[in-house]
């Protein structure tokens, strides 16, 4: 609760800006307000202001929301003359409306308008849909900027009319707002802009593609990043799989998009990446590795509600290493090593959705974890790096493990060891082959990870260790 509070208050005091400088003490010039954090922050505080934990805060939430939501219709753009009319302005001083600007701040101002009442939210959110969606889907290839009509959105426009014809990803975040303005009005536009959107961007999120360049400024062909292309950013596909998750549930592309991302885990250049506790900034989907040294933390609030039941165990040990190192999870960034910010800035569109992940968590319950909370010890893990054949060790972390002799029949003694020297651990954090645990003070290192499941969830990991001779 400490920790949540610590949270709230900060978002309190610091949305609708993108970042807060703590070495400064302010908060970012550069890139000021905008409606990501204005969006993100009404969501949590939205669902903070009917839990329990924060009824004496109900006032300065309600305020609060009002002024975000307010905020928002201050940067929509209201010049029925220009493309970008019903889209928001990216920033302070930017001259680009983006697709998924839009798509962040609809269900936000829904969330206003059920609060308050005040149709002028509600109105605003279907101006944003209805008018500026639909054109950012339909007005390129009306205007030549697309060859033909994709289904998709383009990313930007600008204010005076310019185009930025890319279609990405990540705008399959679409589907959350668009599905509750049409629940809402019982119009068909609606659905049948979902339906497009979906018949476009479906083969290429499946085929872990970033974006989708048009005829006649691009090649028409679907795009990664990277030189060569080979990498996908988390965040897009993260917001991707949200949407797509709760529009269609456990489908089988949510699936097979999650489970391809999220198995993709450590290498000899980052060995201390755990995808259990969020996903890389950059992923390598060529070679199947982290491409960057750092996390992006978003990507643990994101994916709380698909983690929550089809993987939990990952979920938990997430919130665990959260709460473990909370100052660290409101930095955009922390290095897998050490968790030491990439950038000293405090991030308000992270911060909004860690504190969603926190308010919602309940901890797994399973016929294991009761076992683990019951008779589970306390032991610190230490994740192995080998750079150049130098081995050293991450930052420590304590987990919770059950601990056991190991059996004479899963033993094959190497020579200086003896029967005792081995201990099997189960456990439901994020374990490899050659990490350092440490129990009742003696290190051992972990053998080869098996992971068992029941009915496609992860229920638990064990491994064979065999103590570390100095």
């Amino acid at each position: 609760m400490s920790v949540l509070k610590t949270y709230l208050d900060f978002v309190m005091s610091y949305a609708p800006y993108f970042y807060y400088l703590p070495d400064s003490g302010t908060v970012d010039p550069e890139w000021g307000r905008g409606p990501a954090p204005a969006a993100f922050a009404i969501d949590f505080l939205y669902e903070a202001y009917s839990a329990k934990e924060f009824e004496s805060e109900k006032a300065g939430l309600h305020d609060k929301i009002v002024a975000l939501a307010d905020y928002l219709l201050s940067i929509q753009c209201n010049d029925q003359g220009k493309l970008a009319y019903g889209g928001f302005q990216s920033k302070d001083g930017s001259t680009y409306y983006y697709s998924v600007d839009a798509m962040r701040a609809i269900p936000a101002l829904l969330k206003a308008y059920d609060l308050t009442g005040a149709v002028k939210y509600y109105d605003a959110a279907s101006l944003a849909g209805g008018t500026f969606l639909y054109n950012m889907q339909h007005k390129p290839s009306e205007l030549g900027i697309h060859d033909k009509y994709y289904g998709g959105f383009a990313q930007a426009v600008t204010i005076t009319d310019a185009w930025v014809a890319d279609m990405w990803i990540v705008d399959l975040y679409s589907l959350t707002g668009l599905k509750s303005l049409g629940a809402r009005t019982g119009e068909e536009k609606y659905q049948t802009m979902i339906n497009d959107a979906l018949g476009f961007y479906r083969s290429g999120f499946e085929g872990l593609f970033l974006k989708y360049s048009p005829l006649p400024s691009g090649d028409g062909a679907w795009h990664t990043t990277g030189s060569p292309e080979k990498l996908i950013y988390d965040d897009d596909f993260s917001y991707a799989l949200y949407a797509l998750y709760e529009y269609e549930g456990w489908s089988a592309a949510v699936k097979k998009v999650y489970e391809a991302i999220n198995s993709i885990g450590s290498c000899a250049e980052y060995p201390a990446y755990n995808p259990a506790v969020c996903w890389a900034g950059y992923v390598d989907v060529v070679n199947l590795k982290p491409a960057c040294e750092y996390y992006d933390i978003v990507t643990a609030g994101i994916l709380y509600e698909i983690r929550n039941v089809y993987d939990p165990l990952a979920l938990e040990h997430s919130v665990n290493t959260i709460l473990s190192k909370p100052d660290a999870f409101m930095y955009w960034g922390v290095k897998f090593s050490d968790f030491s910010p990439v950038e000293r800035k405090k991030s308000i569109v992270t911060v909004s959705w860690i504190s969603l992940l926190l308010l919602n968590y309940s901890p797994v319950t399973s016929a294991f974890t009761r076992i683990l909370r019951a008779h589970g010890e306390t032991v610190t893990l230490y994740s192995r790096k080998e750079v150049d054949g130098t081995v050293s060790y991450s930052a420590s972390a304590e987990i919770m493990a059950v601990v056991s002799p190991a059996q004479a029949s899963e033993i094959l003694i190497e020579p200086g060891y003896a029967s005792n020297d081995y201990v099997r651990i189960y456990v439901v954090s994020g374990i490899a082959h050659r990490d350092k645990i440490v129990c009742k003070g003696v290190e051992y290192e972990v053998g080869p990870v098996e992971e068992f499941r029941f009915l496609d969830k992860l229920m638990y990991r064990t491994a064979l260790c065999r103590r570390l001779i100095k």
